[in-house]
């Protein structure tokens, strides 16, 4: 995913300020594409001057207000149905714990216990999420809860698997 096709996204609910977008962004997408605020306004102008997007309005504070083009749309639909996902294959969590045995047990442990704790926290965010979602946001309610409950998914898994890891660790140790 990339932030052109994020902001395309929230575009298809209808015009919105960049300061709008990036609130939606904070509140619907931040779990699954973070980004900032330079980034996405960066981005609406790359989008306007492609014609993906085009400026509806000017208010004070230089605020303008961004809506999707027919060209907008076509390529958010390309995007969503020509072009293969992307699936991230490096991990620099999973590369250091391949190397787990070149630091003593007792900071390898404490390396697990951090990716335990991070995953607990992770989904404590979430699940802050998932109760902001009002239930009259009709696509944000349906789609953005499936993005969601993969989110509060994959935590649990890295939380088990934290959990499971240090379990392993310490039957190393003893073995």
């Amino acid at each position: 995913m990339s932030l052109r096709h994020a902001a395309l996204g929230l575009l298809t609910m209808g015009p919105a300020s960049g300061y709008d977008l990036l609130q939606t962004f904070h509140g619907s997408l931040a779990n699954v594409w973070p980004a900032t605020q330079s980034q996405l306004y960066g981005e609406l102008g790359k989008l306007a001057d492609a014609g993906l997007v085009t400026v509806t309005e000017e208010g004070a504070r230089r605020r303008k207000e961004y809506a999707l083009t027919e060209a907008g749309l076509a390529e958010l639909r390309h995007w969503m149905t020509d072009v293969e996902p992307s699936v991230i294959r490096r991990s620099d969590l999973l590369l250091r714990v391949f190397f787990l045995g070149v630091i003593d047990y007792d900071q390898g442990l404490d390396f697990l216990r951090k990716r335990e704790a991070a995953a607990v926290e992770y989904e404590a965010g979430l699940r802050a999420t998932e109760e902001a979602i009002a239930p009259e946001t009709a696509d944000l309610a349906v789609y953005g809860r499936i993005a969601l409950e993969w989110g509060l998914r994959f935590t649990e898994m890295q939380r088990e698997w934290a959990v499971w890891a240090q379990e392993e660790l310490t039957k190393a140790k003893k073995a």
